[in-house]
């Protein structure tokens, strides 16, 4: 196989894919689009159907775990899923992860109470980390680093079709069937992606003996849970316990730092981080994800909870980024082969400082076009920064690395998702409590529509009010993290660009 990134034709990697005929490659494209579907529907139905759960489960203060704990989950697995990529394969570890994505789907379908469903979705992260990256690497693997903005522009592009038909769909489920059927309709989409990988990719994999760091995966759940805990319930714990998680999660860092360095096969290969177009793509990742996150998760409870609107409504509003994320993704791949991944790095970090600007200075009076406005502009701006990051770190790094490399800048961008929702939740539960102790529970109610309808004038204007504020507070930490991707965009190689890496 020619490995387009590690200088042609030398020996084969202990496992690598078939470069698969036309038509083959067009139905494994399919199927990892069928894949990155699934994952986007996941993603926007959840932020779009949350308040409808938190009305009828209750438990609004476990509300950012439902996100927080999804992202933490599939963050972890992403590096270990990616190294066992690049040691046995990449479909059988895509069908395990998607197995098992499954299995957590129709459980947080069955879901009796809150805490029940932020458990599932731990379940569902875990298989989740397998889904997108894997997708992602086997596309690396078949088509050539020109190719290959194009091709996540489609990839991105689905994503955002996905994400448009995710939130309508949700909202038209829960107005006319249960919130329930939002999750289990992606088991069908699963199962096809699953039949579709088994049948048209092919590998070839030479076994030889491996060590899974095991070790290193454990530091890093116990890392991050503890800073996750500590970041999202600071405001509830005791100064001793936030002290604690707080030191915990960072030895727990800095031992997993120091246990990477000296391992033989460390989860997560250090030595790619001596890269400049890795650290800057990877860091971008980070950023922006946090950003995406920050916005993404709480938009459509804005749009219900302080303008009053209704699900579908909010729905549309957060889907209006997904419009403009799926066309500036494919518009990305054609300028970076033009210019230079700089040039659209930088394009796209303007557009999310915008963005997110117009979302900080939103009011309920504003309205739900408004807000959409700000949205469809933060679109544009992750269409851009997420392709380019993506497709730079792949064509800088040769096959039997691709895996990893993959992997840990996606595993930046889900533990910015991470930070990003639990840093905005952090920031939403601090300013409500500074604003009204009990508003807390008492937000719950402005997510019940016909609970809402019953309250008197007076209380609906001040709980509104509390939402609002709070919400804008969130956001103004998101607009931070879209400046930082800015500015972290023009550290990029200035004449860079797919061309380059071909010749």
């Amino acid at each position: 196989m020619l490995d387009t990134a590690g200088g042609g034709l030398g020996r084969q990697p202990p496992c690598f894919a078939q470069r698969p005929n036309e038509a083959r490659r067009r139905l494994v494209l399919a199927a990892c689009l069928i894949a990155t579907f699934m994952a986007a529907v996941e993603s926007t139905i959840v932020a779009t159907i949350i308040p409808t759960i938190v009305g009828d489960l209750g438990g609004f203060s476990l509300f950012t775990w439902v996100f927080t704990v999804y992202l933490l989950t599939q963050a972890v697995t992403i590096p270990i899923y990616g190294r066992l990529a690049d040691v046995y394969g990449r479909k059988p570890v895509f069908f395990f992860g998607t197995t098992l994505f499954l299995f957590g789907t129709v459980a947080c379908g069955a879901a009796w109470n809150m805490p029940a469903l932020v458990c599932f979705r731990a379940l569902q992260g875990c298989g989740a980390g397998a889904i997108q990256p894997i997708a992602t690497t086997i596309l690396g693997d078949i088509y050539t680093p020109a190719e290959r903005g194009r091709i996540q522009g489609l990839v991105s592009s689905v994503f955002g079709v996905s994400a448009v038909i995710g939130p309508s769909l949700g909202g038209f489920l829960v107005a006319h069937m249960s919130w329930r059927a939002v999750f289990w309709i992606n088991v069908p989409i699963g199962v096809a992606a699953i039949m579709m990988i088994a049948a048209f990719l092919h590998e070839d994999v030479r076994h030889r003996q491996h060590r899974i760091d095991i070790a290193g995966s454990v530091l890093l759940l116990i890392a991050f849970s503890c800073l996750m805990v500590a970041m999202v319930q600071g405001g509830s714990l005791g100064g001793l316990t936030l002290g604690a998680l707080t030191a915990a999660g960072v030895a727990a860092f800095v031992v997993l730092f120091l246990h990477e360095r000296r391992i033989p096969e460390p989860m997560l290969p250090l030595d790619l981080w001596r890269h400049r177009v890795i650290i800057v793509g990877s860091l971008g990742n980070f950023t922006s994800g946090a950003m995406m996150m920050g916005v993404a998760a709480f938009l459509p409870t804005y749009v219900q909870g302080a303008m009053g609107r209704g699900p579908i409504v909010g729905g549309l509003v957060l889907g209006a980024m997904s419009v403009s994320w799926a066309m500036a993704s494919l518009a990305a791949g054609r300028i970076m082969i033009r210019t230079s991944y700089r040039l659209v790095a930088v394009l796209g970090g303007i557009s999310l400082s915008v963005g997110c600007t117009i979302l900080a200075n939103l009011t309920p009076a504003d309205g739900p076009v408004w807000a959409a406005f700000g949205s469809l502009v933060i679109g544009i701006g992750m269409g851009f920064c997420s392709t380019v990051f993506i497709v730079s770190i792949q064509a800088s790094v040769p096959w039997r690395q691709r895996g990893a490399a993959t992997s840990s800048s996606m595993f930046m961008r889900f533990v910015g998702q991470s930070v990003g929702a639990a840093g905005c939740g952090a920031v939403l539960n601090a300013t409500m409590l500074h604003l009204d102790p009990g508003a807390a529970h008492a937000v719950e109610r402005l997510l019940d529509a016909p609970v809402r309808l019953a309250m008197a004038p007076s209380e609906l204007a001040h709980l509104t009010d509390v939402m609002a504020r709070s919400l804008q507070n969130a956001y103004l930490l998101a607009t931070a993290f879209a400046v930082l991707t800015l500015l972290i965009a023009t550290r990029l190689p200035a004449r860079l660009s797919p061309a380059h890496h071909d010749r």
